[in-house]
């Protein structure tokens, strides 16, 4: 779904005594916006260097589902009951496909760069696999480990979490990891085993402690682990297809990492 999500812009230009009302009647329309099945998101903003300017973005889940879905649904019907006196305010109002012309600045740092980049990965990794081979519940599962796994690991957890692309460029990408865990019949017993393992590897190579990072990694590792146990019981080659995309992991948090 998220290959056809379209992005409408609606541009108003709205006179200066009208414009606290007019906020305010989106804001009671963004109640029908919210309990859309077809919204995914929404902002309106108003122009700084000209007050009476006003831009609504709204994300649809296709342009179609906009236009044929929502728009013969009951939260149309309460959205524009709000919006439909300022119709003759709108100077734009036009969807937009994506490019794939996208990224992010160096505002947010990427989860990579605020644990501090490749070596603490490396020490992680490290950490884990020495965990890993001496426990009694996991060391059967590695018992001919080969001496590069945990730098191959690092270079994919620093990859899915924003740093270089060297594992999906040197090292097969997502389908080689799958393809890695088939057959391996991972037991649930076993992935809790892995998280905890993880995480106590996190805290003894000294990964950023603040709750902002550790609830992304936290998420990242459940999502990892419970992948790595579908692959491991119910996949085949077939389920790990060549262009299969590098997982991409973010904050999950609004603003990125706590600064007080």
């Amino acid at each position: 779904m998220s290959s056809s999500r379209t992005v409408e812009y609606i541009r108003y230009t709205v006179a200066a005594d009208g414009a606290e009302e007019f906020i305010a009647a989106y804001a009671r329309a963004a109640e029908s916006l919210a309990a859309s099945p077809q919204c995914v998101d929404y902002e309106l903003r108003r122009c700084e260097e000209e007050p009476e300017s006003f831009i609504l973005r709204i994300t649809w889940t296709s342009t179609r589902e906009h236009m044929e879905t929502f728009r013969a649904s009951a939260e149309f019907r309460a959205f524009f009951a709000e919006v439909g006196p300022y119709v003759k305010d709108i100077a734009e109002m036009r969807h937009y496909a994506p490019t794939g012309v996208a990224g992010q600045g160096a505002a947010v740092p990427s989860l990579y760069a605020w644990a501090g980049g490749a070596k603490s990965f490396e020490r992680l990794t490290e950490a884990f696999y020495a965990k890993v081979v001496a426990d009694d519940l996991l060391g059967g599962l590695f018992r001919d480990l080969p001496h590069e796994h945990a730098g191959h690991v690092a270079l994919w957890i620093a990859e899915v979490f924003g740093g270089p692309k060297t594992y999906s460029e040197e090292l097969g990408g997502h389908r080689h990891m799958a393809l890695k865990h088939l057959g391996k019949h991972i037991t649930e017993a076993q992935r809790r085993r892995w998280v905890n393992l993880l995480l106590d590897a996190a805290d003894e190579a000294e990964l950023p402690g603040d709750p902002e990072f550790r609830s992304a990694f936290v998420a990242y590792v459940e999502w990892g682990t419970r992948m790595a146990l579908y692959y491991s019981n119910d996949a085949s080659d077939e389920d790990c297809p060549p262009d299969q995309p590098m997982p991409a992991w973010g904050w999950g948090v609004p603003g990125g990492p706590y600064r007080p």
